[in-house]
């Protein structure tokens, strides 16, 4: 597909060749998690429901690829299937080259929900799985210390859930999730449910960690400027049923920062992603809602 560039901004494929190099150099990692020619059919009363179809990606080491879409595209029913937490109906999933399916160490997840045990403190639930797959606890402990530093809590170690902000309680999941050392990081929308400014620190945090583990990252988002300011690549699927409308390698340079949110690269993409996901339909005519008024304020509101 060819799409024009929009009037006053670059072309959203046009890379600097900081970026191009980067993205050479990218393509010669190791593909981590293979997907190859995914489908999902759920049962309906007329029949047969396709939710995903024909959804196949390769996923290279340590990259951190975002997945966006309009809703009922099947974004979280496709990070259910890579979990293990459903069954396609069609299609193989690999990971290092070894197919494999159900769940598994090699896949961490993190929900939107925080799903931490309330009962335990930040520590214990950053041990658990650990201690669950057969580590010593002395182990475990000086495991969860490092996770807890490395995600900015460790002063909150013997804390429990419910004494934690948000945005703290997704740290420690991301913790729990990574302390397995895991391959590849699935997250399904986790800082959805955050305030706008916990949110963005989240990002930069996630950013960071990222930085610093050897590991690679699948992110559902609604959210079109989030996944331009996370991904390298942006994977755009379209609904009913889902599949895959286009990759979108993310021209913006790394490191990223917030002032990037302003630069004709992001504004390109942003612009690429309206059009894909909000397509105009100048042919359709205008919805317009039955407006009863349910007040005397008059008619000066306007």
């Amino acid at each position: 597909m060819t799409a024009p560039s929009s009037p006053g901004l670059p072309d959203y494929r046009a890379q600097s060749p900081a970026v191009a190099e980067r993205f050479r150099k990218l393509q010669e990692r190791p593909v981590v998690l293979e997907i190859e020619h995914l489908g999902r059919q759920f049962p309906g009363q007329a029949g047969p429901v396709t939710a995903l179809r024909d959804i196949s990606l390769k996923i290279h080491r340590r990259e951190l690829v975002c997945v966006i879409g309009p809703s009922g595209c099947g974004k979280s029913t496709l990070i259910r299937i890579i979990a293990g937490l459903d069954d396609p109906s069609t299609g193989r999933m690999l990971v290092d080259g070894k197919e494999t399916s159900g769940p598994c160490p090699e896949r961490g997840m993190v929900f939107q929900g925080y799903t931490l045990f309330p009962w335990l403190s930040v520590k214990r639930n950053i041990m658990f799985g650990l201690e669950m797959g057969g580590m010593a606890r002395d182990q475990a402990d000086a495991e969860a210390r490092q996770w807890i530093d490395l995600v900015g809590l460790t002063k909150f170690a013997n804390n429990y859930p419910h004494q934690l902000s948000g945005g703290m309680k997704q740290r420690v999941a991301i913790a729990r999730a990574l302390a397995p050392n895991p391959r590849v990081l699935l997250m399904d929308e986790p800082f959805g449910a955050l305030d706008a400014q916990t949110r963005a620190q989240m990002q930069a945090h996630l950013l960071e960690i990222w930085r610093n583990v050897d590991v690679t990252i699948l992110f559902i988002t609604h959210d079109l400027d989030e996944a331009i300011f996370l991904a390298d690549r942006i994977v755009v699927l379209k609904a009913h049923p889902g599949e895959v409308q286009e990759i979108i390698e993310v021209p913006v340079p790394r490191p990223r920062h917030l002032s990037q949110v302003t630069s004709p690269e992001f504004l390109a993409t942003r612009r690429r992603l309206d059009e894909l996901i909000h397509p105009r339909d100048v042919h359709a005519p205008v919805e317009k809602l039955p407006i009863v008024r349910l007040t005397q304020a008059g008619d000066d509101v306007e």
